[in-house]
């Protein structure tokens, strides 16, 4: 498809009103010229129609001399009214109808065409055409008539005639405040994204005690993905199967009666048939507009709290770079828009989300958005990116365990960029999806909780302070939603506050203390966040300053005599959980834990099996290194020694192993690799391996 040829033509909702008193006051045309020559034809085309309801589509063409101003009238036969307009506005007195034209549609030169549309109503058996229109007084007959007598019916329009490149402007909502009114936004994640059906990723069928658990939690907005590639017919016209369309909208109307804004989307259709856009255009096309198509008719007369997002994360197959692909979704969401609006009813003013390049945050893939936006002058538009912080934090490799200034500059610069490009412009920006990549209550200890719980209130604060709305990508790891409960409060709560108020942090949530051995005093840093420390607690009992605990600035050390106490027994793990608590926010918890450093046994296996065994003896894994006998990286990725956890090792605390992944071994190296352990105690254990084929044998 032509780039250039995707122009949305301008959709006004037009103002629907009974009596001629309402056209009077709108003012009309002087409609002829004494001397003009006068003929038209209009095609009349229900497009689609239910019980009680249509939607009609007329096309008025100009045979005569140019006109600067028109009105056309018709008269229905069978009761049917007109509830809603667009790119006309359109006047009723009983059975008579008149569509006059709007600011930027006056003009039409010889043999143009002029098009609006509308909903109306009907009763009785049926709902037929109207037999005959009249274009300025002048019965359409489909040929060039006389000259035609000099008819003013008001004063004469000052508006100018819209030129032929102008860009769509649909009667303005606050976009703004609707987004605004969005936040917070929870994702139904693995749901009916999942492939191919709603149960297929592991989470139950949803229903409507999990939205309204969801709404009571203080959640404004749900993200709907959708998956629509197992649920549609072949081509030309790709019908949606009626049972999974049903579904998507029983869930939809029970949202919408629980109070949320509904976003809905094309979601893994994105990887599975969209990214051959380059190679497959009009293929591609077709599937594309024919499912909008018949999505915006399903929901064009829903809530305008019901928001259409074009496409999650677009991406295409065989692009030469980045800049083609902002031009490939430049032209998916113009055609995404320019559908919508022609289907009519509320889908003209409703509002549409538009991604950037893989929903990406970086700058010049916002900037190619932006250029969008500017094509299309549509103030009900929003943008939308992704946002699952550093990588290497986000995923736990390259040595990113902590929440550092790596970490804190890749939100800010984020966010930043998404003010500064879109919402300083008034151009709302919906972080559509965010967490960290690596959060699943299926692969703990990935990323330490402290450091989770600092990246969650840090993004919450940025966010709020940058005026973005933000939904969570919740696939189950959040909320346990057979049981509809947080598999981690804390966490909520952290996520909670973050809307409203910072909390404060710390260096660290853990706190080690060695099994035997006298028992030193230990500190950490409090990050205040603007609050104030107002003392320790364990449950409800308060430590005392000065016999406890010291605070010197933001510093906060707990005394040896308060640590003896809290760590009891001194059994292997957690004894003791204390909280800090402050002004403002949530208190912070920090685990006393008792341990001694870990100790490792020589072992052999396979490259498809292999295990070290490991005595944790309290402690917990951070991270992995593996380097060749001449310091290179050891394994994926070659451009850093840490390697990726879980992928390519993993604790398992029960079995007292470390599990190195055939992923791992498939990018080593023949000979000797010097594995480093690295704990949270800060303890540090080397471990070497002999590789030969697929035979792996260690030592310590």
């Amino acid at each position: 498809m032509n780039s250039q040829s995707i122009r949305k033509p301008r959709w006004r909702v037009g103002v629907v009103a009974g009596g001629v008193a309402a056209l009077l006051v709108a003012g009309t045309m002087v409609t002829a010229s004494a001397q003009a020559a006068t003929g038209c034809r209009v095609t009349y085309a229900v497009s689609s129609q239910w019980s009680g309801g249509f939607t009609a589509n007329v096309n008025v063409t100009n045979l005569g001399d140019p006109i600067n101003g028109w009105n056309l009238a018709w008269t229905f036969s069978s009761g049917q009214r007109v509830t809603q307009a667009w790119n006309a506005t359109v006047t009723s007195s009983g059975s008579q109808v008149t569509a006059k034209n709007v600011s930027y549609n006056a003009t039409i030169a010889t043999n143009a065409t002029v098009s609006f549309g509308f909903n109306g109503s009907w009763t009785g058996s049926s709902n037929p055409a109207p037999t005959s229109f009249a274009l300025n007084g002048a019965t359409c007959t489909g040929n060039v008539g006389p000259t035609a007598t000099p008819t003013a019916t008001g004063s004469p329009s000052t508006s100018p005639s819209a030129s032929p490149s102008a860009s769509p402007s649909p009667q303005p909502t606050d976009a703004m405040a609707t987004v605004a009114a969005m936040q917070p936004g929870w994702n139904l994640g693995n749901t009916f994204d999942a492939i191919p059906d709603e149960t297929s990723w592991g989470n139950p069928r949803t229903t409507q005690a999990l939205l309204r658990h969801v709404r009571s939690q203080g959640y404004n907005s749900i993200r709907i993905p959708v998956t629509w590639t197992d649920h549609h017919g072949s081509a030309p016209d790709h019908t949606i199967d009626p049972t999974w369309l049903n579904r998507i909208r029983e869930v939809v109307d029970w949202s919408l009666a629980e109070g949320f804004y509904v976003m809905i989307n094309l979601h893994h259709d994105s990887w599975q048939w969209i990214n051959t856009y380059p190679s497959d255009r009009t293929n591609v096309t077709n599937r594309y507009t024919r499912l909008w198509t018949q999505l915006a008719t399903t929901f064009r007369s829903h809530s305008s709290k019901l928001v259409f997002e074009s496409i999650n994360e677009p991406q295409f197959a065989g692009t030469s770079d980045d800049a083609q692909g902002d031009e490939l979704t430049r032209e998916l969401n113009l055609a995404f828009v320019r559908l919508v609006r022609q289907t009519g009813g509320n889908n003209t003013t409703r509002l549409l989300v538009l991604p950037t390049l893989h929903t990406s945050g970086e700058q010049a893939r916002m900037d190619a958005l932006s250029a969008t936006f500017n094509q299309l002058n549509d103030p009900n538009l929003a943008a939308t990116i992704h946002f699952y912080g550093w990588w290497p934090f986000s995923v736990n490799i390259a040595g990113g365990t902590r929440y550092d200034t790596n970490v804190e500059q890749d939100i800010t610069g984020t966010f930043d960029r998404a003010y500064n490009t879109f919402v300083s412009r008034n151009i709302p920006v919906i972080v559509g999806e965010w967490a960290l990549l690596s959060y699943d209550y299926t692969r703990p200890g990935i990323i330490e909780r402290g450091e989770l719980l600092k990246f969650f209130e840090a993004v919450g604060y940025h966010a709020r302070t940058r005026k973005l709305t933000t939904m969570l990508w919740d696939a189950g790891s959040f909320l346990h939603r057979p049981e509809l409960r947080w598999r981690d409060q804390g966490i909520y709560e952290m996520m909670k506050a973050s809307l409203t108020t910072r909390s404060a942090t710390a260096s660290t949530d853990q706190i080690y203390v060695r099994r035997t051995g006298t028992i030193a005093t230990q500190s950490l840093t409090l990050n205040l966040n603007g609050a104030a420390f107002r003392g320790l607690w364990q449950g409800n009992t308060q430590l005392a300053n000065g016999t406890d605990y010291t605070v010197s600035g933001n510093t906060l050390t707990l005394t040896s005599a308060a640590l003896t106490r809290l760590v009891g027994n001194r059994a292997y793990g957690v004894n003791a959980t204390i909280e800090a608590r402050f002004s403002q926010g949530v208190p912070w918890q920090v685990s006393i834990v008792t341990f001694d450093p870990p100790t490792q046994a020589g072992a052999t296996g396979t490259t498809s099996s292999f295990a070290i065994p490991t005595q944790f003896r309290g402690d917990q894994l951070a991270t992995m290194e593996a380097k060749y006998a001449d310091g290179s990286a050891a394994g994926p990725p070659n451009w850093t020694s840490f390697k990726e956890f879980w992928s390519n090792f993993q604790p398992d605390y029960t079995a007292n192993t470390i599990l190195l992944k055939p992923e791992f071994f498939a990018e080593v190296n023949d000979g000797p690799v010097t594995l480093t352990f690295h704990f949270w105690s800060g303890t540090q254990l080397t471990y070497r391996l002999t590789k030969s084929g697929s035979s792996v044998t260690g030592t310590t």
